[in-house]
């Protein structure tokens, strides 16, 4: 898959505190009861933010979006030199990248956590995380893409609640992701806060991305998910998530018919997938066929894999590698209605 001049930039130097030491990733009894979830407090103006690649490297060029998307929300961008480094498809080893999440997390003067991007990279390190420290210190994450390991892992590990949205290089928020994340880790919205179906711009608004529905119905759930690629990289850990009774939301990009047909064939076949309470499916960039005489569509393989769970589902949702994007706290109660191709937060993702 392909997760394919700074002017007036708020920065530190690298953080004192040293990394503690890890938990094993087996350590963790799967048969206990299920935690109590935990929810970290609110953002509010002026807080200060993390900026961490625990993934993939950033483009340099692209930084200042991350500056600009959180000083646009009144927040404090901080950041090491870390956030720059570079090893190949890897920003930094393992170790650099897990020392700088583990210091920002210690820090008791950083109040949220925000992924510069997603790429490649989480997977190598969440059998390392100091889950221990995490739950003592528990803050925002958000990101999207190749964290999703990340916030499941912390999720499973812990029952802290993380934030699968935009990452902070993206192109500078649109007023509707924008809204949408405040809404979210700021708190400041009612209940129930609805995500209303948002098209998206009219270049990406092509065949392969227009909504429909794959059985309609209503539900609601815990949400769980993210991208695709990195669900199928969980089963049979102690990370994995578990999707009975949830509302699981799905995204991917740049991956072909059969390939999106293989992952989803094996989370039907090694999870509980096919037990969940509906199914949201983002859109999945860059993911159809060029030539429909010799391969299915996405639409007949989404339709052809999930259809046959007769749960509610719906397919290009306002998440995934696109423009427009909503936030969703993973662990908390949403409901889902395919007949508004809409999405309705039940409770707050933060605490207030």
């Amino acid at each position: 898959m392909h997760r394919r001049n700074f002017n007036k930039l708020l920065a530190i130097g690298p953080l004192s505190l040293g990394v503690m030491n890890p938990i094993s990733a087996g350590s963790e009894n799967p048969k206990k009861p299920k935690r109590t979830i935990i929810k970290p407090a609110a953002l509010k103006p002026g807080d200060r933010v993390g900026l961490v690649t625990p993934a993939g490297p950033i483009n340099p060029e692209k930084f200042q979006n991350a500056i600009t998307n959180l000083e646009n929300m009144g927040l404090l961008p901080v950041y090491t030199q870390s956030a720059f480094s570079r090893n190949g498809y890897l920003a930094g080893g393992d170790e650099e990248r897990l020392a700088d999440l583990h210091n920002m997390i210690a820090d008791p003067d950083i109040k949220a956590i925000w992924c510069l991007r997603g790429g490649y990279g989480c997977t190598r390190i969440i059998n390392k995380l100091d889950y221990n420290l995490i739950k003592k210190n528990p803050k925002i994450i958000i990101g999207y893409s190749d964290i999703t390991a990340l916030l499941l892992s912390i999720y499973a590990k812990t029952g802290l609640v993380g934030f699968h949205g935009p990452v902070a290089i993206s192109d500078v928020f649109t007023p509707f992701t924008a809204s949408q994340v405040q809404a979210v880790l700021f708190g400041n919205t009612s209940l129930p806060h609805q995500i209303p179906f948002q098209t998206q711009s009219a270049e990406k608004f092509v065949a392969g991305h227009e909504p429909y529905v794959i059985h309609e119905g209503k539900c609601s759930g815990e949400l769980t998910g993210g991208n695709l690629s990195l669900l199928v990289c969980l089963p049979n850990t102690s990370f994995a998530p578990s999707y009975a009774g949830k509302l699981v939301f799905i995204e991917d990009i740049g991956e072909k018919p059969y390939r999106i047909d293989r992952m989803l064939t094996f989370l039907l076949e090694s999870t509980d997938l096919s037990k969940a309470s509906g199914i949201i499916l983002g859109v999945f960039n860059d993911c159809d066929t060029q030539d429909a005489e010799s391969s299915m569509t996405l639409k007949q393989v989404l339709t052809d894999r999930l259809a046959p769970l007769k749960i509610p589902t719906f397919y290009g949702f306002t998440f995934g590698h696109v423009v427009d994007i909503c936030t969703f706290p993973v662990g908390v109660k949403a409901s889902m209605d395919t007949s508004k191709l809409s999405v309705h937060l039940l409770e707050h993702g933060v605490r207030i």
